[in-house]
């Protein structure tokens, strides 16, 4: 199945070439969780490799944990810690 994978932040720099503004298409297996995704793309990038460890995410529109089984065309997001001032 094919999903789309958002990366906020600094996290915009570690996405495949080709990525529009940090957001690509990854194909997954059917059944895949939002900890598998994180693990992929650990897997292609170590600046990814810890991303559950520092991020929030969010399935759609709405912030999930990372057991979220996924379905074919969602979109899940990695956002990064933010601070203000």
């Amino acid at each position: 199945m094919t999903i789309r994978v958002l990366l906020f932040g600094h996290y915009k720099d570690a996405a495949p070439a080709g990525a529009d503004n940090g957001a690509f298409s990854l194909d997954v297996p059917a059944g895949a969780t939002v900890a598998d995704v994180a693990r992929l793309l650990g897997e292609r990038d170590e600046r990814l490799r810890d991303l559950l460890a520092r991020t929030r995410t969010a399935v759609g529109a709405d912030f999930a944990p990372p057991e979220t089984a996924l379905s074919d065309g969602e979109e899940v997001a990695f956002l990064p810690p933010m601070s203000g001032g």
